[in-house]
C-alpha cells in the first residue's frame, strides 16, 4: 500500500523546517551579521552601550542567527604572506640558558673558579672561566643542562651543544634541536595568528603554514592588508624584569646584558633593567579585563602557569623591598616595589588604560606573543567590489541552471515534475541550512558544487518517475505502481550518489582551499538531494494522492 506512517511525516517535515530555519538568516544577512556582532562584543566586554542594543535588535534573539561564512573571493577581504624569522628563536632560548649555566658553573666553582659572561654572536653562548685546566668539568657541568630532543626528527640526541674554546664554555643549540625548534616556532606561530585574528572578530580566516617558514593569512571582511598586518604585527609581549635604576636621560650608558626602556605613565623617565627577564608572557595562561579595586579605573588581570608562577614566587620571596619592571611591547608601563612575596601566581597591571584599551591588552595576552618576528612578504586588499561581481555572477549562474531544471521537469513529467521542482527548492534550502548549521565558508567554487547539485538533485528524481512508467504499464493501479517505482528505483539511486560522495570525500581529504570549498557543497548537497527525492518528493506525491484519490496518473 502506498502509505507512510505519521511519525515519519512528521520527522520528514521537521527535518525540512530545521533546515530551512537555519537557512533563513541568510536571507538578512547584513542585519543578522551586525546583530551577532553586537553579541559578542558584549558577550566579551559586559558592556551594554546603546549602539550595540541596537545593533542586537536587530535580529530576535529566539531565531537562529546562524549563517554562511563567505570567503575572500566573494566577501573581499585581506592576503598576506609572511616569513617567520625562526632563527631568532635560538637567540632567546640560549640567553634564557644563561641563569642556569651560571648556578651550575658555580656549583663547580672549585674546579672552574670565577665566571664571567661574554659577548658571543647571535644564538651562542660565552661563559670564560679563570682556570683554564678546568674546562673539561665546566663542560661536563653544562652538559647536565641538556635534555633529549622532543620532536618527530633526532629523537634522543641532546638538546644542547657544549664545548670548550681555551677558557672558555661555548654553547649552541644541537642540530637536531634547532629543527624541532623550527617545528615548534611555526606551529606556535600559526597558533598565535588563528586565536588573535579569531578574537578580534574576523569571520572564518584561513591561516595555512606554507612550506618550512611560511605562512599564508587570508581574512575576508576586514577593511585591507595593513591593518590586518598591524593586528597581527602587534607584538604584545609581557615581561617582568629585576631594575638596575631609574633615570632621565636618554642616552645613559648601559653595562652588557642590560637595557635601557621608556616608562609609558612617565613622559621623560627611563629605566635601567637587567636584560634577561625574570618571568615572560610565554607563562601566562590567563588574562582579563577588569577594574582597579581602589582606583576605579580600568586594569587587566593576568595568571600564570606552574613554572611561572614559581619563578615568580621565588624571585618577590628573594627581593622583597625591591623594585621589579613590568614591561609590555619595550616600555616600562610600571615598576612597583617588592611589598611582600607574590606566591600565587597571579597579578594585575594598571595604567593609564581605557576600557577598550584593557580588552584588547587582555586579548592579545591571551594569544600570546609571537615567538618570531614576521616578515611580509606579500599582501594583497581584494575589495568588496570584486566579491559583489562573483556573487552576482554566481547568483546569475545558479538561477539560470535552476530555471533550466524546473523547466525541463515541468514539461517531461507534468504534475510530478511539479512536485520534484518544489522538492529541488527545499533541497536548496537545506543546502544553505546545514552550512550555516556547521560554519562552513561558502567560495566561488563552493558556489560552482551547488549550482552542479540543483542539477545532480533530479536525477534521482528522474529514476523515480521512469521506473513508475514502467510499472504503470503492468502494476494493478497508480497506487501500486507509485510504490514499486520508489522501491526498484532505490537501489539505483543509493549507488549513483554514493559514488559521487566518495569522489567529495577524496576532494576534501586530498584537495585545499577551492578544491574543498568545492568538496564540502557538492556533498552536503548530495545528503539533501538524496534526502529530498526519497522522502521529501514521495511525501507529496502520497499527501496529494490521498488528497485526490486519481483512478489514473500520467507522469
Amino acid at each position: 500500500m502506498l502509505q507512510i506512517p505519521l511519525w515519519n511525516r512528521l520527522v520528514i517535515m521537521l527535518v525540512v523546517l530545521a533546515g530551512l530555519s537555519f537557512a533563513m538568516p541568510n536571507l538578512f544577512y547584513d542585519r543578522v551579521e551586525r546583530h551577532n556582532d553586537a553579541t559578542a562584543v558584549i558577550e566579551d566586554t559586559g558592556v551594554i552601550t546603546d549602539a550595540l542594543a541596537a545593533e542586537r535588535a536587530l535580529w530576535p534573539d529566539i531565531l537562529p542567527s546562524t549563517l554562511v561564512n563567505l570567503g575572500l573571493d566573494l566577501r573581499g577581504g585581506a592576503h598576506l604572506l609572511a616569513e617567520v624569522q625562526v632563527a631568532d628563536v635560538y637567540e632567546a632560548r640560549i640567553d634564557g640558558l644563561w641563569p642556569d649555566v651560571r648556578d651550575v658553573l658555580r656549583d663547580a666553582r672549585d674546579q672552574v673558579g670565577t665566571i664571567r659572561r661574554e659577548n658571543a654572536a647571535p644564538g651562542e653562548l660565552r661563559v670564560r672561566i679563570s682556570q683554564p685546566e678546568g674546562i673539561a668539568a665546566a663542560v661536563s657541568a653544562v652538559r647536565t643542562l641538556a635534555t633529549p630532543v622532543i620532536g618527530l626528527t633526532g629523537v634522543g640526541s641532546p638538546t644542547l651543544d657544549v664545548r670548550g674554546d681555551g677558557d672558555t664554555v661555548v654553547v649552541t643549540l644541537s642540530e637536531a634541536e634547532r629543527q624541532a625548534t623550527d617545528d615548534r616556532t611555526m606551529q606556535q606561530s600559526v597558533e598565535i595568528v588563528r586565536r588573535r585574528v579569531d578574537e578580534a572578530g574576523t569571520r572564518e580566516p584561513t591561516i595555512q603554514r606554507q612550506g618550512t617558514d611560511r605562512i599564508l593569512i587570508q581574512v575576508p571582511g576586514i577593511g585591507s592588508a595593513q591593518e590586518l598586518k598591524d593586528l597581527i604585527g602587534t607584538t604584545a609581549r609581557l615581561t617582568f624584569h629585576p631594575v638596575v635604576r631609574r633615570t632621565t636621560d636618554p642616552e645613559a650608558r648601559v653595562d652588557a646584558r642590560q637595557i635601557l626602556l621608556p616608562s609609558l605613565d612617565e613622559p621623560g623617565a627611563f629605566y635601567i633593567l637587567e636584560q634577561t627577564p625574570v618571568v615572560t608572557g610565554d607563562d601566562l595562561v590567563d588574562s582579563q579585563p577588569t577594574f582597579d579595586q581602589q582606583t576605579g579605573q580600568p586594569a587587566v588581570t593576568f595568571r600564570f602557569n606552574p613554572r611561572g608562577a614559581r619563578d615568580f614566587g621565588a624571585y618577590t620571596t628573594a627581593n622583597i623591598g625591591a623594585p621589579f619592571a613590568i614591561v609590555l611591547d619595550d616600555e616600562v608601563i610600571s615598576a612597583p616595589i617588592i611589598r611582600s612575596a607574590i606566591t600565587g601566581g597571579s597579578g594585575q597591571i594598571t595604567g593609564n588604560f581605557t576600557v577598550a584599551e584593557s580588552t584588547e591588552l587582555s586579548i592579545l595576552l591571551r594569544a600570546g606573543a609571537l615567538p618570531a618576528e614576521m616578515v611580509f612578504l606579500e599582501e594583497r586588499t581584494i575589495g568588496p567590489e570584486l566579491g559583489a561581481d562573483s556573487i552576482a555572477a554566481g547568483e546569475t549562474a545558479a538561477l539560470v541552471a535552476f530555471s533550466a531544471v524546473l523547466v525541463f521537469m515541468v514539461l517531461s513529467y507534468g504534475l510530478f515534475g511539479v512536485f520534484a521542482s518544489i522538492a529541488l527548492i527545499l533541497n536548496v534550502g537545506l543546502i544553505f541550512g546545514v552550512l550555516s548549521l556547521i560554519g562552513a565558508t561558502l567560495t566561488l567554487p563552493g558556489i560552482a558544487g551547488i549550482v552542479l547539485t540543483i542539477g545532480m538533485a533530479v536525477d534521482a528524481n528522474v529514476l523515480v518517475f521512469e521506473r513508475i512508467r514502467e510499472e504503470l504499464k503492468t502494476a494493478k493501479g497508480p497506487a501500486r505502481a507509485i510504490e514499486l517505482g520508489y522501491s526498484r528505483a532505490l537501489s539505483a539511486i543509493i549507488d549513483s550518489n554514493l559514488t559521487t560522495f566518495i569522489i567529495a570525500v577524496i576532494l576534501f581529504t586530498l584537495g585545499s582551499g577551492p578544491v574543498r570549498g568545492f568538496s564540502v557543497t557538492l556533498g552536503i548537497g548530495i545528503i539533501t538531494s538524496v534526502f529530498t527525492a526519497i522522502y521529501v518528493t514521495r511525501l507529496i506525491i502520497v499527501t496529494w494522492f490521498e488528497l485526490r484519490r486519481p483512478k489514473t496518473i500520467e507522469v
